[in-house]
């Protein structure tokens, strides 16, 4: 009977007759191992407490094999054990392809709809105004503030449906798309066809090391090689959460160029007319701030323009960030024949941004949206929904919100604390800490 429950329901069946133990077994002394993770981590193995104590632990553990842990470093010195799921590895190729996702989704779901996409347009566009003339009628010192946030995330707004524009799920239309993400783009200091381009090359790279063109990692040796003030600025908030306009000018480290040149790296020949067009866009918008800044008085466009611009500026680097960062998870970066564009768009996360969501036009759900940009954005949540059971668990189940994502402060610090370079060898690799960074700069506070 003992057989039958064992073999039938526990997995396990006795052992024959014939088998026997050895009287003292040679088991290994009470010492801590440490074994080299994935993510440049030991992994500890420990025989604490004695060989009679392991054997009666393996007697209590036959069904259920140990799970390897990770010990990391925490800031007092002491060190914490955190243990790796042993059923699901995110850096392993996953067991399905790009069109098994792709059949997955409706076929209405890739429909464009120009008039729908035109209609979010004009509502963000008349809040904007809206806002605007409101705040400079009222001018109470009370109120600005709640201005400069609700207008901060309008532009914000303005700048999802302009990025739209560029991956072409706006309209079928390319000229419609120019257009419109020509006048949406600029009227936020955004070069459209610069960032348009480097925007492609970040989807086309996602999750590669080297070539990814946005918040990517740095390898160790280029990390190092970083100055101390700008490694502390690069992941102290609230810097990087300003770092859009210095990107757009100069783009990350070990990267050269400018969104505004023509003759940048960024661009092939072909595309050089392009980017001089977005660039004299961009200085048209500049010199109507000027002339706007003339007529109503340095301090009025302040609060009116450039307070909501670095309100929305932090919105794109917070959003954006929070896509490739932050999961509870590591979770891989690729390179060489480890990486493929599946498996880096997979690294992607979606993110709850509650109230927000509709405002900013669900643009936190980003997994679908980096696999196949060319589905519209109203389109999106159907689609995700669509995709989960074949991504099963590749796909990450975003925390819920409240109404405004406080929760996501966070998570942002933890990751701005603990996600700081990559090994320079691999080609799957996870995030790494750099304690001395980290220490310094609570010494600093």
């Amino acid at each position: 009977m003992a057989a039958i429950v064992l073999s039938e329901y526990c997995g396990v069946r006795p052992l024959s007759a014939a088998v026997s133990f050895r009287s003292n077994p040679r088991l290994p002394s009470p010492v801590q191992r440490r074994i080299p993770s994935a993510a440049g981590r030991p992994i500890l193995i420990s025989a604490a407490g004695g060989a009679g104590r392991l054997m009666r632990e393996w007697t209590l553990r036959v069904s259920a094999p140990a799970r390897p842990v990770v010990v990391e470093q925490r800031e007092d010195g002491e060190e914490a054990v955190r243990e790796i799921r042993a059923d699901f590895d995110p850096g392993t190729p996953p067991p399905f392809g790009l069109a098994e996702i792709r059949a997955a989704i409706p076929k209405h779901c890739w429909v464009k709809d120009s008039w729908r996409s035109m209609s979010y347009v004009v509502r963000d566009v008349a809040v904007v105004l809206g806002l605007a003339a409101a705040a400079a009628c009222i001018d109470s010192w009370v109120l600005w503030p709640l201005y400069w946030a609700a207008q901060g995330t309008m532009f914000w707004a303005l700048f999802v449906l302009g990025h739209d524009c560029g991956h072409g799920s706006f309209s079928h239309n390319p000229k419609l798309n120019s257009v419109v993400g020509h006048l949406l783009h600029s009227s936020i200091l955004v070069p459209y066809h610069g960032w348009r381009i480097s925007h492609r090359t970040h989807h086309q790279n996602h999750g590669h090391v080297e070539n990814d063109e946005s918040w990517h990692p740095l390898p160790e040796k280029l990390y190092r090689s970083l100055d101390s003030v700008t490694r502390k600025l690069r992941f102290t908030f609230p810097f990087p959460m300003l770092a859009f306009p210095l990107y757009l000018w100069g783009r990350s480290p070990g990267k050269n160029g400018s969104h505004f040149n023509p003759k940048s790296d960024l661009f092939l020949p072909c595309e050089r007319k392009d980017a001089l067009t977005s660039t004299a866009c961009w200085m048209a918008m500049a010199a109507i701030l000027a002339g706007l800044t003339w007529v109503t008085g340095p301090l009025q466009m302040f609060k009116l323009y450039a307070v909501p611009y670095f309100i929305f500026v932090v919105w794109l680097d917070f959003v954006t960030y929070l896509h490739h960062h932050g999961h509870e998870d590591k979770l891989p970066w690729y390179r060489g024949k480890e990486w493929s564009y599946l498996r880096g768009g997979l690294t992607t996360l979606d993110r709850d941004y509650g109230w927000i969501n509709n405002l900013h036009h669900d643009i936190g759900t980003h997994v679908i949206h980096h696999l196949f940009p060319q589905i519209p954005h109203y389109h999106l949540i159907e689609a995700t929904e669509a995709a989960k059971p074949v991504l099963g668990k590749y796909y990450r189940q975003p925390e819920k919100s409240g109404p405004l994502p406080f929760h996501l402060f966070g998570v942002l610090a933890r990751s701005l604390g603990d996600d700081h370079y990559v090994s320079d060898s691999g080609e799957v690799v996870y995030y790494q800490k750099d304690s001395e960074l980290d220490s310094s700069t609570h010494k600093s506070v």
